[in-house]
């Protein structure tokens, strides 16, 4: 059971890859669409997601509370598709919400800007302008996101376990090679511990989603962390009764579990404008 992330330039062939990858692998490719729908039918607006959805937040919307919850509701996606095993998520920062993961396999796929400008004008009838100008902002928006959301520079190699470049390898060679990859990579051992780390990170988010969401906790950042048989609460609070409350109400939730409170408490705290 791995999990495959793929970063893509816009134009590089990153989902036509994922699709002939999936196939081979017999895995469930989770592609835009799919990401998007899980978020929506999960409770967040439809009419907000293009504010946050792979783009760089605009000034007012990086101060909405609707950011973390929009983040909150990304990873309980991402994290759910990851607890099915043998998929593929696409763009979105899975490659970041899902890096603790053992069974984790992360590509980028990058072309050189003369290519992938050569494909969006065959693909939308563009002028070359037209297409650069796209490229461009699809470059500046994945930027703004997951700085935003990750606080990283997505483009840096290091990241990911291969970069591909599909400017000089074709659909079928690129696929091929990202097959070998994982049928390599991924042991028993990976895959035993990814499903361990895989439910602790999702407990860990579902417990989030409650005190956010069911109990309107007002605690700001709010995230959770399973260390064995503890939980421990992160986030940033006004009061120190808002912190005993959350203890006390994730202590009924999971009972098997030790809560535990690492929040800070700073009066009047307004992220929120």
């Amino acid at each position: 059971m791995a999990v495959i992330t793929m970063s893509r330039q816009v134009a590089a062939l990153g989902d036509e890859v994922s699709a002939a990858v999936a196939e081979k692998l017999d895995y469930k490719f989770i592609d835009r669409k799919e990401i998007e729908r899980r978020i929506i039918a999960l409770g967040f607006p439809a009419d907000k997601l293009n504010k946050y959805d792979e783009r760089k937040p605009g000034f007012f919307a990086s101060l909405a509370k609707d950011r973390d919850e929009y983040l909150d509701y990304l990873q309980t996606v991402i994290y759910g598709a990851a607890s099915e095993g043998n998929c593929i998520l696409i763009g979105r920062g899975a490659s970041f919400v899902l890096e603790e993961l053992p069974n984790l396999v992360s590509f980028r796929f990058v072309a050189n800007d003369s290519i992938r400008v050569q494909r969006l004008q065959k693909e939308f009838n563009w002028t070359e302008k037209q297409a650069q100008d796209r490229i461009n902002e699809s470059a500046a928006n994945r930027a703004g996101f997951h700085k935003s959301f990750f606080n990283i520079n997505h483009e840096d190699a290091s990241f990911y376990h291969m970069v591909i470049n599909t400017g000089i390898l074709n659909v079928e060679d690129a696929s091929n090679i990202i097959v070998s990859v994982v049928n390599n990579y991924i042991t028993p051992e990976k895959e035993a511990a990814g499903a361990v780390k895989i439910k602790e990170l999702l407990l860990a988010q579902n417990l989030v989603n409650t005190l956010v969401f069911k109990h309107s906790m007002n605690i700001h950042f709010l995230h959770a962390v399973v260390v064995g048989n503890r939980i421990m609460l992160h986030g940033v609070a006004d009061s120190n009764a808002i912190v005993e409350k959350a203890v006390i109400i994730s202590s009924k939730i999971y009972p098997e579990y030790k809560i535990e409170s690492s929040i800070s408490v700073v009066q009047d705290f307004r992220p929120y404008q």
